[in-house]
């Protein structure tokens, strides 16, 4: 590999960049999806969702591309692999979405914040990673074995463009290259939009980022000397082997997923610091904390259960164009939806 670098700390090293264009997408674009549900939702604009959409067609398009070329292969990631169960899609994404309006913010949010200084946001990290491997491998592990077991659906096809293409005859490929220009085309019809290039540039960077993590991680997979996954960045599972290799790297060493948190709160600080914003905050209401801890918990939980968070299911698995993407996607709206009003009509969590 790279002048003697393992192939641990080359993904590292790859997730570590691509982090650090996201954590910057942060703080300085603003990229957000429970503030991006919020302003569709109570403010009537669509502008920060259409970044968003912007983000996940941009990544698709590069995606097939990249697909194109025989530099990636989808087949061997985890969305692909991992057993269909749209229950536990929508279950996990409902839970994660509700989970994310209590907690203020999403796992990569949260990221973000604390690399800002909000020690608010350093609660959400740990005990959301907690919650993931409790789920992941941990007390929980064998009820959620179980439940995918019993919900399962063996379907071939895994992805959209080739389910389409099964049915109709046409390329997958020219399919997925297809629905990715519609998407992009759809966040594009807004001349307000348009108008902000800062926007249309921060998508376009959050896209990048995660296509790289994709083309990173197959290169290492295909010509590495260790079995290593094909996959892009998200921040469930990652949280938890992050805490593990600060803890012992014995225990959970190197990974992408672990230079990927490294990088988000790296390029969160540099974001921070640009914009003037970083400033240590601590929560002084205890009813608040509670109400993150346990929006925490639950978005750990919700995001092993559905195969992703917001950036895992909502733009790495929507730039394949798996099955589950648009579920989980519209099951996390529907979810913070929902914890939004709640919070909004004066929900207590005193006696929780």
């Amino acid at each position: 590999m790279f002048s003697g670098l393992s192939d641990a700390a080359v993904l590292a090293l790859m997730g570590l960049g691509g982090g650090v264009v996201l954590g910057l997408a942060a703080r300085l674009g603003r990229f957000c999806t429970l503030g991006s549900i919020e302003d569709f939702l109570y403010q009537g604009s669509s502008l920060r969702l259409r970044m968003w959409g912007l983000a996940i067609g941009f990544a698709g398009l590069c995606a097939h591309g990249l697909m194109a070329l025989g530099l990636l292969d989808p087949a061997q990631s985890v969305y692909h692999l991992a057993p269909w169960t749209p229950v536990m899609a929508i279950f996990g994404g409902l839970l994660f979405g509700y989970g994310m309006a209590l907690a203020g913010n999403c796992g990569f949010g949260a990221l973000a914040r604390f690399g800002g200084g909000d020690l608010r946001s350093f609660v959400v990290v740990v005990v959301m990673g907690i919650s993931a491997y409790i789920v992941l491998s941990g007390p929980f592990a064998a009820a959620r074995v179980w439940a995918v077991s019993a919900t399962e659906i063996q379907i071939q096809p895994r992805s959209y463009p080739e389910l389409i293409s099964a049915a109709s005859g046409l390329a997958p490929l020219l399919i997925g290259t297809v629905i990715s220009l519609a998407i992009i085309a759809v966040s594009l019809t807004s001349a307000q939009f348009r108008q902000r290039p800062a926007m249309v540039f921060t998508g376009t960077m959050v896209g990048l980022a995660v296509v790289s993590g994709w083309a990173g991680t197959q290169w290492v997979a295909t010509h590495g000397f260790s079995d290593s996954a094909v996959q892009s960045h998200t921040f469930t599972s990652p949280l938890g082997e992050t805490l593990l290799f600060l803890m012992t790297s014995s225990g959970g060493g190197l990974s992408f997923g672990v230079g990927s948190v490294f990088g988000v709160l790296s390029g969160a600080f540099a974001g921070s610091l640009v914009k003037g914003h970083f400033r240590w905050e601590a929560c002084e209401d205890p009813r608040e904390l509670k109400r993150q801890v346990l929006g925490a918990a639950f978005m750990g939980a919700g995001a092993i259960l559905a195969l992703g968070c917001t950036i895992g299911q909502g733009i790495s698995a929507f730039s394949l164009l798996t099955l589950n993407a648009p579920l989980v996607f519209a099951a996390i709206f529907i979810g913070a939806a929902v914890g939004l009003r709640q919070l909004i009509t004066g929900l207590s969590f005193e006696r929780i």
